[in-house]
């Protein structure tokens, strides 16, 4: 089994922490300095320091209530989906954390990048670590990726990669029109599963993933940042493709997602993918007799597939 290369960048110090971050205290220093502000404000860097802690056991009732909530059963094996849940707080953390260069609250998270090396299981003890770099100009702001990778003891074996998007924020640079350098093109669709999403979604997936962004929960979150009512998570709808397709024999995999029309909830929505050898491509989208809106496309592969 192959670690993978995803280390703290050069130049950046490591701060400890004894326990995974609450989120709550988070979400509270997200209210209090992390609001939109009027107007276009300035960012020149990601904060050059990374988070860890150490001493993480997921339980079978939690890992249970996730796959429960992405339409799936619980067994000794991790959801590669379940283990970015796990070190989502100490992600949360770092973005509302007073070295944080842009808004916590109304980013967007516009794309998601998994690569594992090998399948994770109930019972064992990971370290997580949390970074951001490679902020850089967008056409409509600021875009920024946010690293995470768990240790099972001997390296990282897990490595997810957020990509956020801060409107209204000017960095210098040239602008990056495009939202990633994996989405994928338009499926000619093999296989179709509709899924009908219940107005309390966002908040089903919120207690199972810690990710309470009021985007997602309320109606009157939802209407501060222009949206009728709470739009679904975007990495529930990854993580419950993920679940419906299945992640590859083995354990190791690359997984991506790219995110594009919210879903409003509750919404009719259906997940259509494709197969190429071992790799599946795969959409989240609705279609009418006009036209189709889509909201999330990505692959499953085996990693180095």
């Amino acid at each position: 089994m192959e670690l993978l290369d995803a280390t703290v960048p050069s130049g950046y110090s490591v701060s400890e922490a004894r326990e995974m971050p609450d989120t709550a205290a988070s979400r509270r220093a997200a209210l209090a300095g992390a609001l939109p502000r009027p107007g276009r404000s300035k960012a020149v860097e990601a904060p050059r320091t990374a988070l860890r802690t150490s001493g993480v056991r997921p339980s079978a009732a939690e890992v249970s209530a996730f796959a429960h909530t992405v339409g799936t059963t619980a067994g000794n094996q991790l959801p590669a989906s379940y283990v970015h849940v796990a070190g989502f707080p100490l992600a949360l953390s770092l973005l509302t954390g007073p070295e944080f260069p842009l808004p916590a609250l109304g980013m967007v998270h516009i794309a998601n990048r998994v690569r594992q090396a090998r399948a994770l299981h109930l019972g064992e003890e990971l370290a997580y670590t949390a970074w951001a770099e490679n902020l850089r100009a967008h056409r409509r702001g600021a875009l920024i990726d946010v690293h995470v990778t768990a240790d099972a003891g001997t390296g990282p074996v897990w490595h997810g990669v957020s990509t956020y998007l801060a409107r209204g924020v000017e960095v210098p640079g040239e602008p990056e029109g495009s939202r990633a350098t994996w989405e994928r093109a338009a499926l000619e669709a093999e296989g179709l599963h509709s899924w009908s999403l219940s107005a309390d979604t966002g908040r089903r997936y919120a207690e199972v993933s810690g990710d309470a962004n009021p985007i997602h929960t309320s109606r009157i979150g939802a209407r501060l940042f222009g949206f009728p009512r709470p739009i679904a998570h975007g990495m529930y709808t990854a993580s419950r493709a993920l679940a419906e397709i299945g992640e590859p024999a083995g354990g190791s995999l690359e997984w991506t997602a790219v995110f594009g029309k919210p879903v409003v909830l509750p919404a009719r929505v259906d997940l259509e993918f494709t197969r190429e050898g071992e790799a599946v491509d795969y959409a989240v989208l609705r279609r009418n007799s006009e036209d189709v809106r889509l909201h999330l496309s990505g692959r499953i592969a085996q990693l180095g597939g």
